[in-house]
């Protein structure tokens, strides 16, 4: 029977990019014995390179073991899950020359009567690689085997002990510099909010009513006094309703709006404008899977899948400018973060409130660290 592995794989940039590294680690997947633990520096480069570069280190190592092992990747990166399982598209030249070297690893495997397969965790059970890649960030290499390997390079008995001091901590250290303040700031309410109607990227674009705009000063003023003295970014999606909100927050700082068009709301194609109360009564299987189902998209319109992947590298971006940044944007583009730093399932978002005007505040590090302070405050 083939040898069943567990990889634990993670990359971090401090900087994004900047110094950046990667950890990896295999374990047997029935007896949870630790295999092997890997960890090298990789210079200046981003989380995602860093977090393929984990993934391949990875998949060698499990080739080395032996050739028809069966693999499970559990990595904290959902980006990678999504593009190596085939759903995501990869836009990125360097992503596509990463993910082609897993793939021909992968495909290896495969070809010997082998598996592999991969499945995303949160980021706290991914702790021991994340560990790892910590340690090669401060510029360690590590190379340790636990196991004899097909290439006949290994004696067993001159192999590394696991002893109880050799285990890797439970938790990663504590991530170095300051985090990125990040306030995220529901837009004011427009007419078809009121009317309890979709309204997404690609729609009608309606304006905030008076008391949309009510909200919006209402939530500058709360930014103010949240952001104090500091100096503030300030973005905003390109839908109406989040510009008109961001133009009361930048005035309440003093600062100029930037636009960015991947902060938009979920597109909901031909039912854009449709009040959710008819739709339910059309179609409520149909509805139920816009709802549950993150692969589920409307006619014409997006699947939350296709938003996360919009939106993630957005957030990547704000992370890596550091200092206080404040996004103006829509519900949910706020949950697809919050569901990424919590590390919440999808079924699981709707639990989170987020109501027209809202501040949600995050303290985020370009390796990955985030602590949300609160959400949905009004």
């Amino acid at each position: 029977m083939p040898r069943r592995l567990r990889l634990e794989a993670d990359g971090g940039s401090r900087g994004n990019p900047g110094v950046a590294g990667y950890g990896a680690l295999l374990r047997d997947a029935d007896s949870g014995d630790l295999l092997v633990e890997l960890a090298a520096p990789l210079g200046t480069a981003s989380n995602n390179v860093a977090e393929y570069r984990g993934l391949i280190a990875g998949l060698e190592a499990a080739q080395r073991i032996g050739a028809d092992v069966e693999v499970e990747a559990a990595l904290d990166s959902k980006l990678v899950v999504e593009q190596m399982s085939g759903r995501w598209k990869i836009k990125h030249a360097d992503m596509r020359a990463l993910a082609l070297e897993a793939r021909k690893l992968a495909d290896a495997i495969v070809a010997a009567g082998g598996s592999v397969r991969y499945s995303w965790v949160p980021r706290a059970d991914n702790a021991d690689a994340d560990a790892l890649s910590n340690r090669a960030m401060d510029g360690e290499t590590i190379e340790r085997w636990h196991v004899a390997t097909e290439e006949g390079g290994a004696d067993p008995d001159e192999l590394e002990p696991t002893s109880d001091a050799q285990q890797l901590p439970l938790r990663p250290p504590p991530h170095p510099g300051e985090p990125t303040r990040i306030v995220l700031v529901r837009h004011g309410v427009t007419r078809l909010t009121e009317e309890g109607r979709l309204d997404g990227r690609g729609g009608v674009d309606p304006d905030l009513t008076e008391t949309g705009h009510e909200q919006a000063r209402s939530a500058a003023a709360a930014v103010a006094a949240l952001v104090g003295e500091s100096e503030a970014t300030v973005i905003s999606s390109s839908l109406a309703r989040a510009r008109q909100t961001a133009a009361h927050v930048g005035a309440a700082l003093g600062a100029e709006v930037e636009t960015d068009a991947e902060w938009d709301e979920q597109s909901f194609g031909t039912w854009d404008g449709e009040a959710v109360g008819d739709l339910v009564a059309r179609d409520a299987e149909a509805f139920r899977a816009l709802r549950d189902d993150a692969a589920y998209a409307p006619p014409g319109g997006e699947s939350h899948d296709d938003l996360t992947a919009r939106v993630l590298p957005a957030w990547e971006a704000v992370v890596a400018r550091g200092g206080t940044v404040v996004v103006v944007c829509h519900r949910k583009p706020i949950l697809v973060v919050l569901a990424h730093v919590l590390g919440l399932a999808h079924d699981r978002i709707w639990r989170l409130a987020g109501a027209p005007g809202s501040l949600t505040a995050i303290e985020a590090w370009p390796d990955g660290h985030a602590v949300v302070a609160f959400t949905n405050r009004t």
